[in-house]
């Protein structure tokens, strides 16, 4: 079993070779359908399996059809990782599409949608509670009068723990 920080650094190696096969050496044009970016790379503690997500842009038939090609192109990146990452084992290669993204987009314009539906209209319409009154602020600054008291005669009492201690001792 390999240690944590060494499989973080063979996935962090794995994902810079990948993205850089992907941009230069893979050649199946499927690959290029749409716009494709590796966002991670997980490996197994006994680095003999890699799980590579990768982000594409475009459409779902784009999508489809670049996940196609880099399916057809594992062993390619697999031998490749061997000859440029000197492993004992050169680890399985597995790729994943990685959604995050596009959750992340979906959630960001659900909250735009959510927020132009309320306009500053709807809110000064609704009859809400006031959020404070002068009542209330006013029990709140006598409470931390009170506060203020307890604290002044904790001060009083500090220093009196350390008069009787005795300097450190410096070796």
């Amino acid at each position: 079993m390999a240690t944590d920080r060494r499989v973080a650094r063979v996935s962090e190696l794995i994902r810079r070779e990948v993205s850089q096969m992907l941009m230069m050496d893979i050649k199946d044009d499927r690959v290029g359908a749409g716009m494709v970016s590796v966002t991670d790379v997980t490996v197994a503690g006994d680095l003999q399996h890699a799980k590579i997500f990768v982000s594409i842009y475009g459409d779902s038939a784009a999508k489809a059809e670049t996940m196609e090609g880099l399916k057809a192109a594992t062993s390619f990146v697999r031998g490749e990782l061997g000859r440029r990452i000197r492993l004992r084992r050169t680890p399985e290669v597995v790729f994943l599409e990685d959604i995050g993204l596009e959750r992340g987009d979906r959630v960001l314009t659900l909250l735009n949608q959510l927020s132009q539906e309320r306009s500053p209209d709807a809110i000064e319409g609704s009859e809400a509670a006031p959020l404070a009154t002068t009542t209330n602020i006013q029990s709140d600054l006598d409470n931390d009068d009170e506060e203020d008291e307890f604290e002044d005669e904790e001060d009083e009492f500090e220093g009196d723990e350390f008069e009787d201690s005795q300097p450190p001792v410096k070796l």
